[in-house]
């Protein structure tokens, strides 16, 4: 690969990290505040195990508080409510992630709804919807989600002002495609959210000085949807089987685009792994300073 074309998600937010470190230090020793985050896990989903693991010592590594509860698979939705109203009034926590997928007995949305605004560092409660779709500020800004948000840093800093690109973001989850489409909107972006039904959806990918691909297809985005020069940030995280025809059983990290081929027309792109990924969780500890400040009445350092 063209290293000049790489968008090196992993340097980009151990940079991050760093940022957050001396600005937790800063908020410790000038306001005598640790940024708490709780991370609560329900049931032992592997991957939910290996991301929480992860959570918890880039918290510890930021000089953040880490408080993790972890829950039976048969916990009910009451049990877990009550925790969560628990977490909402201690105030040495600051942020509350809940981690998704939750068992089947357990409504995600009741959780999420639960979930203090002010302490959802995940982004996904209505009102931080609603203060990110209306374009608050102040005192009324939103948390954002974690991945729309370290996809958005990683434009700014390789195209400096957005304003005036085309956009299109390929997929309409309220995850990342509905918020992405709404921060683009917000750096003044003319952007086109695209989907299963969109008619010719190569032809509207070609359009795009920035193109989002966040469906989960592993190799979707073909070297031909990409407009020469344009920026492709790759959302997806998909395991295929390994070129042994999967016969070993192992598999590997893909992404919804097919980096070697978009390689050669790309102006630039995130690679899998190795590109978004790294910045959902630097991301998630940016949010929690971000809502520690707040709620201690402190203007939240710009990273």
């Amino acid at each position: 690969m063209a290293e000049g074309k790489i968008i090196d998600g992993k340097a980009f937010a151990a940079g991050l990290r760093e940022r957050i470190g001396r600005e937790t230090a800063r908020l410790k020793a000038e306001h005598d505040v640790i940024p708490g985050l709780a991370v609560v896990l329900v049931g032992e989903n592997p991957a939910s195990q290996v991301y929480v693991r992860n959570k918890a010592r880039q918290t510890a590594e930021a000089g953040m508080r880490s408080f993790e509860h972890k829950l039976p698979p048969e916990t009910g939705q009451d049990e877990l409510l009550a925790l969560v109203e628990k977490l909402n009034n201690d105030p040495a926590v600051n942020g509350i992630l809940v981690q998704l997928p939750l068992p089947d007995q357990i409504s995600e949305q009741a959780v999420i709804d639960a979930i203090d605004p002010d302490k959802d560092v995940d982004g996904f409660h209505i009102l931080n919807v609603g203060r990110l779709s209306t374009g608050g500020t102040g005192a009324s800004a939103p948390l954002v989600p974690c991945t729309p948000l370290g996809c958005m840093m990683m434009l700014k800093d390789r195209l400096g002002s957005l304003s005036g690109l085309n956009a299109v973001v390929i997929g309409r989850s309220n995850i990342v495609g509905k918020p992405m489409a709404q921060l683009l909107i917000k750096e003044s972006c003319t952007v086109t959210v695209a989907h299963s039904r969109t008619r010719d959806l190569p032809a509207v990918a070609r359009g795009a000085d920035i193109l989002v691909a966040a469906v989960g297809r592993p190799g979707m985005i073909k070297a031909d949807w990409i407009k020469p020069g344009a920026t492709v940030i790759d959302v997806g995280i998909n395991r295929v089987p390994v070129e042994d025809g999967g016969e070993s059983g192992k598999t590997r990290i893909v992404g919804d685009v097919d980096t070697q081929a978009a390689m050669a027309v790309a102006g630039a792109i995130t690679p899998v792994p190795g590109g978004v990924g790294p910045m959902t969780i630097a991301c998630l500890l940016a949010n929690t300073l971000t809502a520690a400040c707040r709620q201690e009445g402190i203007e939240p350092p710009a990273l």
